[in-house]
């Protein structure tokens, strides 16, 4: 029989326990800061409709980017390549039963069938951070505010990043004035202009062009992605996006977070569901200078299972692979590594072992990491184990230890031993802690 390969997926990853540890760490400093913020979590299954991607993205991008099958029952399935449209339906499901508005948060595991690249794999944990039910911008501000405290929590300062912010209600109406389309005419200008750093120039202008856009339409469009939110929303000040958008920067001043952010006429979201504010976080360093994620509102994925329903959202989602990335990048990860007081208990074979389980037992009821020594191996490579795996100290408890009542205890930083009373032995390293 052919050996089976030991390489995960393809776009997968194996988590050794050191890298369990980092990214334990960097969801533990995400988690209470989400906490502080008053975000609950959530969670949902791993398994979910296909109809439901089909309805909010269509059945070709749904039966493309997703992992599906056909189950035993003849019920088409996919694993989850996004935790938006199960958040809408958890809270479609609830909707009598839950205290608008809802803050909430989750850490998914998702999916999705995609060429693996730089800050995109086929699987990765994504945070997600949404609010439901308020209409207002202070939603937007909350939200934006989140993602920016979220980055400062591991250290981040103003120099690292930037929040680019834009309106799709603004740019509509924008695009609607200087090229007289309609509603459809500017969603498709606006599929261009959301990969216009995605091809070449060339291209970018035959697009335009072909949707109907001549030279001097084309100048006016590129003229904006240069102004500040003040000049642009003058263009267009009957807008409802463009008072959004003057609320929102005013807003974001008054809270002097304007120094992490920018107004961008060329962030547009390129997914339908967006309604209004939309906006990425971009990594300023050169060596990194990407969109590491971002998020807007959407006003009507609720209605997709509860008719004559609008219950607005607004959020974003970010993956762990572009996180770690950016920290990184910016030298932001401690030394996580740096183990605190951890003991290892060496065995002898003339003390039962039972001795060994209550001494470890009396460490770990005091809070102590500590393991008894697992294994046959003789002292030395007892004590060659306990160095590789980052223990602080060893306790050594031999027939005459137990006999005289003491224990011996190593230090393998500095090598020294010390014999204390053996009913010491746990005060002796809270005291440590």
């Amino acid at each position: 029989m052919e050996k089976l390969s030991t390489q995960p997926y393809k776009g997968t990853r194996d988590f050794y326990p050191r890298d369990m540890k980092l990214r334990n760490w960097f969801f533990g400093v995400i988690r209470k800061a989400l906490e502080t913020a008053a975000f609950d979590e959530y969670n949902g299954p791993m398994l979910e409709s296909l109809d439901l991607y089909i309805a909010k993205s269509g059945e070709e991008i749904a039966n493309e980017q997703t992992y599906n099958f056909t189950d035993r029952g003849g019920r088409r399935l996919a694993v989850r390549p996004e935790m938006t449209p199960t958040v809408a339906r958890l809270v479609a499901a609830k909707m009598g039963e839950l205290n608008f508005p809802l803050k909430w948060f989750s850490i998914p595991n998702l999916y999705r069938y995609e060429r693996p690249q730089r800050g995109r794999l086929r699987e990765h944990w994504q945070v997600n951070v949404d609010i439901f039910g308020c209409d207002t911008f202070d939603a937007d501000l909350e939200v934006i505010s989140t993602a920016i405290m979220l980055l400062r929590a591991f250290g981040a300062d103003s120099s690292m990043f930037k929040m680019h912010i834009n309106n799709r209600r603004f740019f509509n109406d924008v695009i609607a004035t200087i090229a007289g389309t309609d509603a459809e005419g500017s969603r498709k200008v606006s599929k261009v202009v959301d990969r216009k750093n995605k091809i070449p120039r060339e291209a970018y202008v035959t697009e335009m062009k072909n949707l109907g856009l001549d030279d001097e339409k084309i100048e006016k469009i590129d003229s904006l992605y240069t102004m500040s939110v003040d000049q642009a929303t003058s263009l267009c000040p009957d807008s409802v996006g463009s008072a959004e958008l003057l609320q929102l920067f005013s807003a974001l001043r008054e809270c002097k977070l304007d120094k992490y952010c920018v107004f961008d006429f060329g962030i547009i979201r390129g997914l339908d569901y967006y309604t209004g504010t939309v906006f990425e976080m971009f990594d300023e360093a050169p060596e990194n200078n990407r969109a590491m994620f971002g998020g807007g509102r959407y006003d009507n994925l609720v209605g997709l299972f509860v008719k004559n329903t609008n219950i607005s959202g607004v959020g974003f989602g970010f993956g762990d692979v572009t996180l770690e990335n950016f920290l990184v990048t910016h030298d932001l990860i401690p030394d996580i590594y740096a183990q605190s007081t951890k003991v290892l208990v060496t065995r002898f074979d003339d003390v039962p072992y039972a001795k060994y389980a209550a001494t470890v037992d009396k460490l770990r009821e005091a809070g102590i990491v500590s393991s008894v020594y697992v294994g046959t191996k003789k002292f030395g490579k007892q004590i060659d184990y306990a160095v590789k795996e980052n223990y602080t100290h060893v306790v050594i408890l031999g027939a005459t230890e137990v006999v005289q009542g003491t224990v011996k205890i190593k230090d393998l930083a500095t090598h020294e031993e010390k014999t204390i009373e053996y009913y010491e032995l746990a005060n002796f390293f809270k005291k440590r802690k």
